[in-house]
């Protein structure tokens, strides 16, 4: 479903990967901070434009040219919810959607009205409600557009522990639903794994491993890797 190989030029590196993910699949990207994980996600949202290389969603093709932000059926989810704050709660939810929309459309904004814990928030201006809620609203603005893609960049970053739990427990509700593919950058390796049963190691914009979760910890890439799968 996903095929990309992404050259992008940094200050102190140059990030120079491939990937594939399968329709449905989900792909963590793990590392120190800087290695180029984040650069990644950018690079397939359309967020950065690389300096070489190809990226291809199915039979759409991202790069090269680049295509524009909103052509492309990504779902991105990053630590700051970028939420409109003179909008309502629904309106933030909605954006994007064309108008006027369908019933169907309409019956699956009310389900993930309700599903994530919404209801009472609803018709409140964004800036009113927690950051919590906030990370619930993107969330929900995120699945509005059911992407065939999800890309995560750390978004529990900050939040308690029984929130994270409730968010990855909804993620792969809908994943398993919608059926999309994920490619997820956290800095705990506990997150990653919840959410993908393998990953990539990358350092310094190169991958350096890649397997499941018990290979990589029975056998690190380096001791920088050894030191950040360790328990928090």
């Amino acid at each position: 479903m996903l095929e990309a190989r992404i050259f992008k030029r940094r200050r102190d590196f140059t990030v120079d990967v491939e990937l594939r993910l399968a329709a449905g699949g989900c792909l963590a990207l793990f590392g120190p901070s800087g290695s180029g994980k984040s650069t990644i996600l950018s690079a397939i949202a359309g967020i950065e434009q690389p300096d070489g290389g190809a990226i291809r969603l199915g039979d759409l093709h991202l790069f090269p040219p680049p295509l524009p932000l909103d052509r492309r059926p990504i779902g991105y989810l990053t630590q700051e919810p970028h939420l409109f704050p003179h909008l309502t709660v629904a309106r933030n939810v909605a954006f994007g959607l064309a108008a006027p929309r369908s019933p169907r459309e309409t019956a699956w904004l009310e389900r993930l009205r309700v599903s994530l814990g919404l209801a009472n928030e609803w018709n409140a201006p964004a800036s009113q409600i927690s950051g919590g809620q906030a990370r619930r609203v993107a969330l929900a603005r995120m699945l509005a557009r059911r992407p065939p893609l999800v890309l995560l960049d750390e978004p529990f970053t900050g939040l308690d522990r029984r929130l994270v739990r409730e968010l990855i427990e909804a993620l792969l509700a809908w994943k398993s639903e919608i059926g999309f593919a994920m490619v997820v950058v956290d800095h705990q390796s506990e997150v990653l794994e919840r959410l993908c049963p393998g990953a990539m190691v990358l350092a310094r914009g190169k991958i350096v491993q890649q397997g499941g979760w018990r290979e990589i910890r029975a056998n690190p890439a380096d001791g920088e890797v050894g030191e950040l799968l360790r328990p928090l």
